[in-house]
């Protein structure tokens, strides 16, 4: 006989605290129900009012985001943003994190990483185009950095690679304060059709509601609570509740997802992410103003026994939910059974605003949608924040011995050398459209059958952020603005991903009001909003938690791709021009990290308008084809920039003598913002050097191209082949000594 509610179970303080509930948090839970919960309702209660699907620490300031434009189709709420491409054509995007699984198992944590943020993007009618991610390791020298990004970069193009899906930028970075908690941030871009774009509210009574894709196991039970929760030394414990993905079957799903999309019978469909069939069922049902009644009985099942508890909690990977129009399931069936997948009605939408679940004719669950959707606690948090630290003046930094020797140092070692090795083991050319390969200041991939294209890049520099979250934190925006631009692409909105350690915290609280009121400054003054995005809070250790790290996902459009540049210096005899103000800032850079041994002071500062000034003159030469190639200046500062060209160019460079009062090494490695190289043929650089000085855009001629070797003068010389060999030796080396 069916009960008219749940049973109630033995709840304790301890199975409270094992579900991540504070007390106070449940008597609000109470509060809610007016009775008891269940054990199912309590897992429920849990996994929706964790930190990664409430955003309750965040909320209140997340709202300040600048989200909106002309070019914004969907701003954050949804699976994914959306901004229009013209001509018809939309991009969807969004990056999220899997940090705490991928520390845990990183080839399936980071694979699944990867498969999710994809479902994101093709629940809302959009083929996935593009795949970048963000990446921070522990110190080399540390016992598990080995072996953590063998695993994350296996799982990352192992995931990848199957599916078909090409992985063409991102960023590794290794460093000590990553040591016992990585960060694994993936970005998916897709193509979609502005007049075919789906939601995820489902509106309207009695309409079936259908689970599709892989059937439901018990991995990943708890992944949300995992996730928002620090690490202590018994992580390796959580293991169970890494999830296990298949790409095979993620292709598939994608396959067919798209096709049933094209018959017009989808209502809302969602991604069954983080909490599961607990997330997408009641997500889905407050957006439309619903209720929804499930019979777990029909819920395509691998394991034998599976509890109504399981079932809702579950992560199982490669899952879909969706409510159809009526009297179209047999020809969804159809199409989901073509592709081998699980096809099953397990619910229908109703009028009650009640989430009712039932398993072998027992209600396991009855919950008010609005109060499990919208309930969740909103917390203000106590924050602190210090003064921004001074800045540290060039002749404080004792010079190297040798500019080139400081130069060749920077760029073999760990922080300064080049990634191919990690980007090597990934298949960025499939679908055949990647036209800037990874290595570049951002990737270009066509719109398939266009002359048009869409640029991406990741981007955030963690000792800045440390040191002057703010400051950093508009850098980290500006940056990914000028690799953008860099290409020729109009820059249109950004995803982020917030990973920081413990909110509760005052100061680690401050440092993300603090990086969010950096970006918002800087996503106004460049026109630049926010439409998708992710926090990662939590990712801390017995106390020790990571340096604050916002990655930003950035994302433009190039209106024709004959009218484009890279990074690759071009021809013998061009000239470099140096955009941008010199001012030789030496605090928090790598040459003060690398070559003086140790970090210091306040990190560059970020004028943006002066970032918009530069990068505007810029993108206008590259769409009149007035020069050959472009970089922007950024990590390792001005020679690092000019050797990044001559090294993807093969050609050698005759760098003038700096002639000014700074410091020679504040010139040459000093990271000043808003500035860029550019080549141009010696006919042309006396006009475009006149048309800096009518923009009052700071210029100069830094050198002159031809030969195999870099030199400044006739003493400081280093040959191609030479600094090449050291650029690209560090990582291979590393990796070959992988024994797992």
């Amino acid at each position: 006989m069916t009960q008219s509610t749940p049973e109630a179970a033995n709840i304790t303080p301890e199975l409270i605290a094992e579900h991540g509930l504070k007390p106070d948090e449940y008597q609000r839970l109470l509060e809610i129900m007016g009775h008891e919960p269940s054990l199912t309702e309590l897992g429920i209660f849990s996994v929706m009012w964790s930190e990664h699907c409430s955003y309750k620490s965040s909320r209140f300031w997340l709202k300040q985001l600048p989200t909106s434009g002309p070019q914004v189709i969907q701003g954050p709420g949804e699976n994914a943003g959306i901004v229009d491409l013209g001509d018809g054509d939309c991009a969807v995007f969004k990056m999220e994190s899997h940090n705490h699984p991928s520390y845990i198992e990183p080839y399936q944590g980071a694979a699944t990483g990867v498969g999710g943020i994809m479902r994101d993007v093709f629940t809302m009618g959009a083929r996935p185009v593009a795949n970048l991610n963000a990446l921070r390791f522990g110190a080399p020298e540390h016992p598990k950095t080995r072996h953590l990004v063998n695993g994350v970069v296996a799982g990352i193009g192992g995931y990848g690679n199957c599916v078909g899906v090409p992985t063409v930028g991102g960023e590794v970075n290794f460093d000590a304060a990553y040591n016992n908690n990585i960060l694994v941030n993936a970005m998916c871009i897709g193509l979609a059709k502005t007049d075919k774009i789906f939601y995820s509210a489902a509106r309207g009574a009695d309409l079936p509601v259908v689970y599709v894709g892989s059937k439901t196991g018990r991995d990943g039970i708890h992944g949300a609570t995992m996730a928002s929760a620090e690490f202590d030394d018994d992580s390796d414990e959580k293991r169970p509740t890494v999830q296990v993905g298949d790409p095979f079957t993620e292709k598939l799903l994608i396959e067919a997802c798209l096709e049933l999309m094209a018959l017009d019978v989808i209502i809302a469909i969602q991604d069954m992410g983080a909490a599961g069939l607990t997330s997408s069922t009641s997500e889905m049902a407050d957006k439309g103003g619903v209720g929804i009644e499930l019979n777990l009985d029909h819920v395509p099942q691998r394991e034998v026994g599976m509890t109504a508890y399981e079932m809702l909690l579950s992560e199982s990977q490669e899952r879909m939910l969706m409510v159809l129009k009526p009297g179209s399931e047999p020809d969804a069936e159809a199409v989901f059974h073509k592709w081998g997948l699980d096809f099953a009605v397990i619910g229908r939408t109703n009028d009650s605003g009640r989430m009712v679940v039932k398993h072998k004719g027992i209600i396991e669950a009855d919950i008010p949608v609005a109060n499990l959707a919208d309930s969740a606690p909103l917390y203000e948090r106590p924050w602190t924040t210090e003064p921004p630290p001074r800045r540290i003046l060039a002749e404080w930094i004792e010079p190297p011995e040798s500019i080139m020797g400081a130069l060749k140092t920077i760029m073999a070692h760990p922080s300064g050398c080049s990634r191919r090795w990690v980007w090597e083991q990934y298949d960025h050319m499939v679908m055949g459209d990647t036209i800037q390969r990874p290595g570049g200041d951002a990737a270009v991939v066509r719109i398939h059958g266009t002359n048009k294209a869409i640029a991406a890049c990741c981007d955030v520099t963690p000792r800045y952020v440390l040191a002057d979250p703010a400051m950093g934190t508009k850098q980290a925006v500006a940056e990914t603005w000028r690799n953008l631009t860099a290409v020729g692409a109009e820059p249109l909105a950004i995803t982020d991903n917030l990973n920081y350690a413990n909110p509760e915290r005052p100061e680690i609280m401050g440092q993300f009001v603090q990086s969010i009121k950096g970006m918002t400054e800087a996503c106004e003054v460049l026109a630049y909003p926010v439409v998708a995005g992710n926090v990662s809070l939590y990712n801390e250790t017995n106390g020790v938690g990571i340096p604050p790290t916002p990655a930003i996902g950035g994302v433009g459009i190039i209106k024709d791709l004959s009218k484009r540049v890279d990074m690759s210096a071009k021809h013998a005899g061009n000239l470099l021009v140096a955009l941008g103000a010199e001012e030789g800032h030496l605090g928090q850079t790598l040459y003060q990290q690398i070559i003086a041994g140790g970090l210091d002071g306040a990190p560059p500062p970020v004028d943006l308008h002066a970032e918009k000034a530069t990068g505007d003159f810029v993108r206008t030469l590259i769409r009149e084809q007035a020069i050959q190639s472009a970089h922007d200046i950024s990590d390792g500062g001005l020679l690092v920039a000019i050797a990044e060209m001559a090294l993807a160019g093969n050609v050698g460079v005759e760098i003038f003598p700096y002639e000014g009062t700074l410091p020679a090494h504040a010139i040459w490695f000093g990271e000043d913002q808003a500035r860029y190289i550019i080549e141009v043929s010696p006919e042309t650089a006396d006009s475009i050097l006149e048309r800096t000085r009518q923009n009052s855009l700071p210029a100069r001629i830094v050198g002159r191209l031809g030969g195999d070797k870099l030199s400044i003068g006739r003493a400081e010389t280093l040959e191609l082949a030479e600094l090449k060999s050291a650029h690209e030796a560090w990582f291979p080396k590393y990796m070959d000594s992988v024994s797992d």
